[in-house]
């Protein structure tokens, strides 16, 4: 009979772990661990960005009119395949599993990347595949595989929130299919997205829907984060083909938001590390007194804590994407507490970043506040810790009644 490898214990359930290989032991699924493969893969799209998105290059698309460097889009769609790296093969991508994808997406958020790879790779195509409609795969995420067709996910509204009861926007039926009445704001690539999914009021829940970007009005949004784009999208009976039903709509559109708070965690992680990296170095080379300011207490404190903060996120990220991968039962509390732990810590490295570095750190000319105003924005997208805190407030009864929570 094959040995159990060992655990750990959170909510009263034993979750597998391996502290020293990413091998399983007697079958049981590791969480928390990279292979030998995704260390490669994290090592070759950090070298990629190191040499094609660096500072100058982000500030550079940044301003840019588009907001997107199509070369180095060029290089990772159709060189590397980052694009289609969790596209199953069948509609044109690698068929790697999303722990891959998070492995990525990693390596974007230290580099601040611009663009509409999250909007695309992580809200679209996860959307459709989510949605498990056949048609809908084969006719657009070969595009996105290839990097040519950009998509986004729009669900909110004036009703700040992410809860079923936030989405308002109108779905009537009609004769040749359904028509969408309302706007969505915080759009992430709306202004630019050549296909949206919306998720709109059916007069018995909430349904998924897909939408041309060409037939609806877009303005784009003054947001605090000049390196991800947002827009405010206006329908006015548009044309629409249902993607998903009342019956599963809602159901469909909170696994998107899962996996999309966890692929979010992952690239807070990556920036948590960076701005860590950032002020330890500026620390150890920051003389006063005839002394590195590093050898300061308070400032000792400060780096430890940041220090804490970003292993703490790491290992909820990782954690949660593989539970996802593995479609853990408890994969949505897992993405709670995943987005909830990293948010929190980047926003913190973020502050403490600028703290350390003093007054250069408020300048423009100084990267500390691009991460920071990254990790703000971050921090309530898709659901501010406080949001996520309560979904897992409400899970407590139901793992107390299963007998899975230990007092």
């Amino acid at each position: 009979m094959p040995r159990p490898g060992p655990s750990t214990q959170i909510c009263g359930r034993r979750w597998p772990i391996r502290a020293n290989d990413s091998s399983s032991e007697g079958g049981t699924r590791v969480y928390g661990v990279r292979t030998a493969e995704q260390q490669e893969l994290a090592a070759t799209v950090r070298k990629l960005l190191q040499d094609r998105a660096s500072e100058a290059d982000l500030r550079r698309t940044m301003e840019s009119q588009e907001g997107v460097d199509k070369e180095l889009a060029r290089v990772m769609a159709e060189q590397i395949g980052l694009h289609g790296l969790a596209i199953p093969e069948e509609y044109g991508g690698i068929g790697a599993g999303f722990v891959d994808l998070c492995v990525v997406l990693e390596e974007m958020g230290r580099a601040l990347l611009c663009g509409p790879f999250f909007s695309s790779v992580v809200l679209f195509a996860g959307a459709l595949m989510e949605a498990r409609d056949v048609d809908a795969c084969r006719e657009w995420l070969p595009g996105i595989a290839t990097g040519q067709t950009v998509g986004t996910l729009a669900v909110t509204e004036d009703r700040e929130g992410w809860s079923e009861n936030s989405i308002q926007l109108a779905a009537q039926s009609h004769a040749d299919g359904y028509r969408l009445t309302g706007h969505k704001r915080h759009v992430l690539d709306g202004v630019t997205a050549d296909v949206l999914v919306v998720a709109a009021r059916l007069p018995d829940g909430v349904g998924l829907f897909l939408v041309d970007g060409g037939t609806v009005q877009r303005t784009p949004e003054n947001v605090l984060d000049p390196t991800r784009r947002q827009a405010t999208v206006e329908f006015d009976h548009t044309p629409a083909r249902l993607l998903v039903g009342a019956d599963e709509g809602w159901a469909v559109l909170r696994r998107v938001l899962d996996r999309a708070a966890v692929a979010l965690a992952a690239e807070q992680v990556g920036g948590a590390e960076c701005v860590l990296e950032m002020a330890v170095d500026y620390a150890s080379t920051r003389h006063q007194f005839g002394r590195p300011i590093g050898s300061f207490q308070a400032v000792k404190h400060k780096c430890a804590d940041m220090l804490v903060a970003v292993e703490a996120a790491r290992s909820a990220a990782r954690f949660a994407a593989d539970a996802i991968d593995a479609d853990d039962p408890d994969k949505d509390m897992l993405a709670a507490l995943a987005k909830s732990v990293c948010s929190t810590a980047y926003s913190t490295c973020a502050t403490e970043n600028i703290q350390i570095h003093g007054g250069i750190g408020f300048t423009w000319e100084h990267p500390a506040q691009l991460f920071y105003k990254r990790a703000k924005s971050s921090e309530v997208q898709f659901g501010s810790p406080a949001h996520h805190r309560s979904v897992l407030a409400r899970r407590v009864p139901e793992l107390s009644g299963n007998g899975r929570l230990v007092s």
